[in-house]
């Protein structure tokens, strides 16, 4: 029977449906409107993808469920018994469902015991959350839905590739597209640069930079809408102080954005009806990333954009549960319900969802490169969910020595990843179209994924892991559910008064249709597609202006690495790449690490299109064919990061952290070309 359902891939989660077979054809949701990317159209193939894992294996061998749990069980009550309860370390997803991300920051903290938990989402969107907070007093990546953009004159996208990384995103931009309204930052000519009106093409790692630069002319030209900030913002003339200093033909020295180009995108953006300013990882991976993010906000907020009906400011979330996976508690520093975890109200809430002593609940633990950098010298054992970590975090050559100086490593996956293939017990479980739960998309809409087809036999869901695992360390069986819908109806108890509240969310409005975006406190509450129309989220109701100044990246070029390198998405493959590189279509069309260069970039190294160029920094090398492409900066090559082995993008780039979110520094570091010989 067909099921109604949603993509596992990216936050559009655009809705489709799986028939038998299995195969997918896509139907009218509002993200999609009927339409799937390539990855979407593909999806069916994950289903039935060679080399799916069905029997847990134990030390590389086939083993019982029974075995593997028992023996997973008592390594990590040994390892917590020598060494304390934050030994042992947990690592989460961003494409988890809620009910798993909840699951799985209940387990460590309860289970477990450990503060040592965060998940790969700390690369994704964690320094536009934490601008967000500081901006809005909340972070929800879009505080408006999708369809407002249908009607906006003019855009401003900064560092987003939609048009290869979610394709149905680009029609809800075709007015500004074809109003010449769109507006896109990105130092490559990107297929969403090709469509712009104006494309500003800066160093990388200067973004802060330009943006200043770009307020700098909304003031001077008088763009500014001083009743708007005299209502709803403060921070103006602190904000100001730095942002006089960054005239446009001093931007232009540090950028190289011409200064004409910084008037005619601001001018873009002040004349239209209704425009909006929309961040992603371009600009967000950085060392200063929350602080860029913060510069962007300013301008939005200079403009009068946020929290006005047909105009605003949102973060364009990557992973499928970006959104509701960095809600529930499997950050390091927070509790279901977007709550802090060393507020004490919000300890004794959750807690008492749980029945446990708030006291006994761990405080908060390390960030993503932070954890995995200090694995086998802190913690002794990593337990890994819906993450492939040696080819997706930083630095990936030394968290990879670190992965193999752990005492003990479990992965639960549905393939044997490159993570797994080092794992000591590998566990098998279901997959998308196997199970149910929710997701919560960019938008902050709950969406209810449906279960379409039967797992192959041997095959567990992660819910079921941790149940099984729960009970043999010592918890009370009923404090693990194992039905997704059961899960739900607590994660809501415990997300009550937080910031994001989803406890008037439930199974059976989802299934009736309802379109419920959180916060939604109680069942007769219709949810809240549109944050800020009337206050911001902080107790005086106004949003922060921060002042921010740009300090460039934690890596300049020199003689030795006269180049920066920028990673990012392709269109035929997803994250680490893991599930797309088993989809023979998808593989066909991208079947191996590029390089692209600028022709005269490439000529000085002795390069020449497709052949092998390693590309060198200071941490590792990679080995990709070359691609020349005459739209590119002269100074820069860019490298898709979907590879594994010695096609790692992440083995050259800086584990430089934000101080203040905890990203790496993925989008610029200094390399140099050499041509393999």
């Amino acid at each position: 029977m067909p099921t109604p359902t949603h993509c596992p891939y990216c936050a559009l989660q655009c809705g489709m449906t799986v028939k038998p077979g299995p195969a997918v054809v896509p139907r009218d949701f509002p993200v999609n409107r009927g339409g799937l990317c390539q990855k979407g159209w593909t999806s069916a193939a994950l289903l039935n993808t060679p080399g799916r894992l069905t029997t847990p294996l134990v030390q590389g061998r086939p083993a019982s469920w029974d075995e593997a749990l028992d023996h997973v069980a008592q390594r990590l009550l040994e390892l917590r018994a020598a060494h304390g309860p934050d030994s042992v370390a947990v690592f989460g997803g961003g494409g988890l469902t809620n009910e798993k991300s909840y699951l799985l920051g209940k387990f460590a903290r309860v289970a477990l015991g450990t503060s040592q938990i965060d998940y790969n989402g700390r690369f994704c969107m964690s320094s536009a959350a934490a601008a967000g907070i500081r901006a809005f007093g909340v972070d929800r990546g879009l505080p408006f839905p999708v369809t407002d953009l249908s009607n906006a004159d003019a855009v401003l996208l900064v560092g987003a590739n939609v048009a290869e990384t979610m394709p149905p995103f680009v029609q809800h931009l075709r007015r500004a597209i074809d109003s010449g309204g769109l507006v896109v930052v990105d130092p490559r000519r990107t297929a969403t640069a090709e469509q712009a009106a104006v494309h500003l093409a800066p160093t990388p790692g200067t973004d802060l930079a330009l943006a200043l630069g770009l307020l700098h002319v909304a003031v001077a030209e008088r763009y500014v809408d001083k009743d708007y900030l005299s209502e709803r913002a403060i921070g103006f003339e602190e904000t100001w102080e730095v942002a006089a200093r960054w005239w446009p033909e001093q931007v232009e020295r540090v950028t190289g954005v011409s200064a004409a180009d910084q008037r005619r995108a601001v001018a873009v953006l002040s004349r239209a009806t209704n425009a909006y300013v929309l961040t992603a990882r371009g600009t967000e991976q950085h060392a200063s990333g929350s602080d860029m993010v913060s510069a962007w906000i300013n301008l939005a907020l200079a403009l009068g954009l946020p929290g006005r009906p047909g105009s605003g400011f949102g973060c364009l979330t990557g992973q499928g549960n970006g959104q509701g996976g960095r809600e529930h508690g499997q950050k390091a520093d927070q509790l279901p319900g977007y709550r802090k975890i060393d507020d004490p109200a919000a300890r004794e809430h959750v807690a008492e969802v749980w029945g446990v002593a708030p006291e006994s609940l761990p405080g908060p633990g390390k960030s993503a490169y932070e954890l995995l950098d200090s694995l086998g010298v802190g913690p002794r054992a990593l337990m890994v969910f819906g993450s492939n970590i040696a080819v997706s975090a930083p630095r990936s050559a030394h968290v990879t020595e670190r992965l193999a100086a752990l005492d003990f490593l479990v992965v639960a996956d549905f393939v044997l990843s490159e993570t797994a293939v080092l794992a000591d017990v590998v566990l098998p479980v279901t997959q998308w179209a196997e199970e149910g739960g929710t997701m919560t998309n960019l938008e902050g809409r709950v969406l209810l994924r449906s279960r379409a087809v039967t797992p192959p036999p041997g095959v567990r869901t992660d819910l079921e892991v941790l149940h099984e695992l729960a009970v043999r360390l010592g918890q009370p069986a009923e404090r693990f559910p194992v039905n997704e819908e059961s899960v739900f109806a607590e994660l809501r108890r415990a997300s009550a008064g937080g910031v994001a509240d989803y406890a008037g969310i439930s199974y059976e409005r989802l299934r009736a249709g309802e379109a419920l975006h959180w916060p939604c406190p109680d069942e007769r509450h219709p949810g809240t597609p549109r944050l800020f129309l009337d206050r911001f989220a902080h107790a005086d109701g106004k949003a922060r202006m921060v002042p921010v100044d740009h300090r460039g990246p934690a890596e300049l070029p020199d003689d030795d690495y006269p180049l920066s390198a920028t990673t990012g998405r392709v269109l035929q493959h997803y994250q680490s790449g893991a599930q797309t590189r088993r989809v023979p279509e998808l593989n066909a069309a991208v079947p191996e690490a590029f390089v692209e260069v600028h022709p005269d970039t490439a000529d000085r190294a002795g390069l020449a299109e497709g052949d092998v160029a390693r590309i060198c920094s200071r941490r590792g090398e990679v080995l990709a064919k070359v691609r020349c492409v005459q739209g590119m900066r002269i100074d820069t090559v860019f490298l898709p990061f979907h590879f594994p082995g010695e096609q790692r993008a992440n083995l050259i780039t800086n584990p430089a952290l934000d101080p203040i979110s905890g990203m790496p520094e993925f989008k610029v570091c200094a390399v140099r070309l050499e041509a393999v010989t």
